[in-house]
C-alpha cells in the first residue's frame, strides 16, 4: 500500500467522525482523519465571554450567503473536535415516538428508516463514551426500556435546586438534563471539570467538557499508532472512478498545495452543511447534480431546530454559576391547550454583560446588561421544525456555501415560550422576560441535508449511511436525519457513528 492510500479516510473529527475513528481504531486497518482546523488552542480566551461571543475568536472567518444574497458568518468551528468543542454538552436521546411519524400543527415529522429499539444499544454506548450524567425514569419522556445512565445525574446550584423543587410543587416533572462532563462529583479535587460558568458556548480551557477531540481522538492517537490524523487538509472535493460508482481520490489543499490520497472506504463527517456542500462541489460528467445526488436530495431538507434563548429576570440575584443541570419535556408532545408537539426546555449556561451585548443594541451599556444577567435564570427552549426540500444548502457562484432557509412550526415554539412563562408564573417566579431567536448564524443543530432511507429515489443515503450511489462513500454527520426531533442532536449522531462504525467493522 503507497503512503498515501488507505483502508479508510475520514473527513472530521467531531461527533461524528471523532466516534467513528475511536470505534474503527482496533480493527488494526490503516485510517486518516482529516480535519481543516487545528487544534483550538488552550489559552484564558477560552474562558473570555467577551472573546468568544462578543469577538467570535473561534468561529470560521468565511462568508456564508443567505436568501437575499447577503454575506453572514456562521456560528461553525474548524479544530480538531468539530462543533463539539464549544457545545454546550447536552446529550439527549431522541424520544422513542421521534423515530416514527409525528403531526405537528405546520405538518408531518417523517418516519425514520430504523426504529428507536436498533438505535437504543448505541445510545447507551454513547452516553458511557461520552460521560453522560443522569437519572432515567424521571423524564415524562424515557422510554421505560432504557439502560442506566452510565455517570449519576449532576447536582444543582442552589438557585437550579430552588427552582426545580419549585416547579415540582407545582405539579411539573423537572428531571436532571444529561450533560457530558468529565466529573466525578464525590472527588471533586481529582476530576478535569470544575463547573464553571464557562462551560456552554465556550472551549473547555481545563479538558473537562467531553467532546470528541478529548474522548475519542486524543485516546485513540495515542494508543493506535495504524490511525493518523492529518490537520488543516481541506478537502476541495471527491473524485469517482471512471465507472463512477466509487471514490477514487480525496483531493485536499494544505499549506498552498494540492494532495491525494485514495481509500478503499471514504467517509464524511464534516457537518450537515459542509458535507452537502462537499458533494455538490464534486459534480462530474457521472454525477452532474452533486456526488450521491441521483435523488435530488442532497443540500434540500436542511433543519435547524426552532431555538430561543429566554432569560426570565426578577429581583432576586441569581446564585447558580452553573445552572445547565434541569430540563423540563412536559410539553414534549404536546399540553392540555395544545395538541401538537411543543418541545424541550433546557437550562442554558449562565450568561453575562458580553454574551447579552452580542445581540443587545449598540447603545445599550455592558455594566446594565451584566445586572440584567444575574438576575436572570436563562432557559433554551426548542421546537421541531419539518423537512422541507426549499430548505436548502447551495453553492453560490464564487463557491461560497448558500443557505437558504424559511423558519416553520413557528406557532408550537410560540406556544412552547409561553407555557414556559406560564409555569414559572405558577411556581411562583414574577418575571420580565428576555427572549432571543437564534438567527440563520445559529448552525449548532444542523442536519438533514443528505438524509438516509429505504428508497434511493427520496434519499441520498441507504440505512447504513452509504450513499445509494456510490459502492464505498459514508456520511455520518447530522446529515442523514430525516426529521430533527426537538432535543439537540450530537448524542444521536454519536450513536449512528458507533452503530455505522460496527457495520464496517463487518465489512473490512
Amino acid at each position: 500500500m503507497e503512503s498515501n492510500e488507505y483502508d479508510i479516510i475520514i473527513i472530521g473529527t467531531g461527533a461524528g467522525g471523532g466516534t467513528l475513528a475511536h470505534r474503527l481504531a482496533p480493527s488494526g486497518k490503516k485510517i486518516l482523519v482529516l480535519e481543516r482546523g487545528g487544534y483550538l488552542p488552550r489559552e484564558k480566551d477560552n474562558w473570555s465571554s467577551r472573546a468568544v461571543f462578543l469577538n467570535g475568536k473561534y468561529t470560521a472567518k468565511e462568508p456564508w450567503i443567505d436568501d437575499d444574497d447577503e454575506p453572514f458568518h456562521p456560528g461553525i468551528h474548524y479544530f480538531v473536535g468539530g462543533n463539539t468543542k464549544v457545545y454546550g454538552a447536552a446529550l439527549l436521546r431522541m424520544r422513542e415516538k421521534d423515530f416514527g411519524e409525528l403531526h405537528h400543527k405546520d405538518g408531518i415529522s417523517p418516519k425514520w428508516p430504523l426504529s428507536y429499539a436498533e438505535m437504543a444499544p448505541y445510545y447507551t454506548q454513547a452516553e458511557k463514551l461520552y460521560h453522560v450524567h443522569g437519572q432515567r425514569g424521571i423524564d415524562p419522556t424515557d422510554s421505560p426500556t432504557d439502560d442506566p445512565y452510565p455517570f449519576p445525574p449532576l447536582s444543582h446550584d442552589p438557585g437550579i435546586q430552588k427552582l426545580h423543587d419549585k416547579l415540582k410543587a407545582a405539579g411539573h416533572r423537572p428531571f436532571p438534563l444529561p450533560v457530558g462532563l468529565i466529573l466525578d462529583e464525590s472527588k471533586r479535587e481529582a476530576s478535569p471539570c470544575v463547573r464553571c460558568n464557562t462551560c456552554d458556548g465556550f472551549p473547555c480551557l481545563v479538558n473537562g467538557k467531553a467532546d470528541a477531540q478529548v474522548v475519542c481522538i486524543d485516546p485513540t492517537l495515542k494508543q493506535y499508532p495504524n490511525v493518523t490524523l492529518i490537520t488543516h487538509a481541506f478537502v476541495e472535493k471527491l473524485e469517482t472512478s471512471p465507472s463512477g460508482k466509487e471514490i477514487s481520490k480525496v483531493v485536499v489543499k494544505r499549506n498552498g498545495k494540492v494532495e491525494f490520497f485514495k481509500a478503499k472506504i471514504v467517509v464524511m463527517s464534516c457537518g450537515a452543511i459542509n458535507s452537502a456542500a462537499l458533494l455538490l462541489r464534486s459534480a462530474n460528467q457521472q454525477h452532474p447534480n452533486g456526488l450521491a445526488n441521483s435523488s435530488d436530495v442532497v443540500g434540500r431538507f436542511y433543519m435547524c431546530h426552532n431555538n430561543s434563548a429566554l432569560l426570565a429576570v426578577s429581583t432576586e440575584k441569581s446564585s447558580a454559576p452553573f445552572q445547565k443541570t434541569l430540563a423540563i419535556n412536559d410539553f414534549y408532545f404536546g399540553a392540555d391547550d395544545w395538541k401538537f408537539p411543543l418541545g424541550h426546555i433546557q437550562m442554558l449556561g449562565k450568561s453575562d454583560g458580553y454574551m447579552l451585548k452580542s445581540d443587545a443594541p449598540p447603545f445599550a451599556p455592558r455594566l446594565i446588561l451584566d445586572e440584567v444577567a444575574k438576575h436572570s435564570l436563562d432557559f433554551w427552549l426548542t421546537t421541531e421544525d419539518l423537512p422541507d426540500p426549499s430548505n436548502r444548502v447551495l453553492l453560490a457562484p464564487g463557491g461560497n456555501v448558500q443557505l437558504l432557509y424559511k423558519k416553520n412550526n413557528q406557532e408550537s415554539h410560540h406556544h412552547l415560550i409561553k407555557k414556559l412563562k406560564q409555569m414559572l408564573r405558577k411556581a411562583g417566579y414574577h418575571n420580565f422576560y428576555l427572549s432571543q431567536a437564534i438567527p440563520l448564524g445559529g448552525t449548532a443543530h444542523q442536519n438533514g441535508t443528505v438524509r438516509f432511507g429505504d428508497d434511493p429515489k427520496t434519499s441520498a443515503l441507504d440505512r447504513n449511511c452509504k450513499a445509494h450511489d456510490l459502492d464505498n462513500l459514508y456520511v455520518v454527520d447530522g446529515s442523514f436525519f430525516v426529521s430533527s426531533s426537538s432535543v439537540n442532536p450530537s448524542l444521536t449522531i454519536i450513536a449512528n457513528a458507533l452503530r455505522v462504525g460496527d457495520h464496517l467493522l463487518t465489512k473490512l
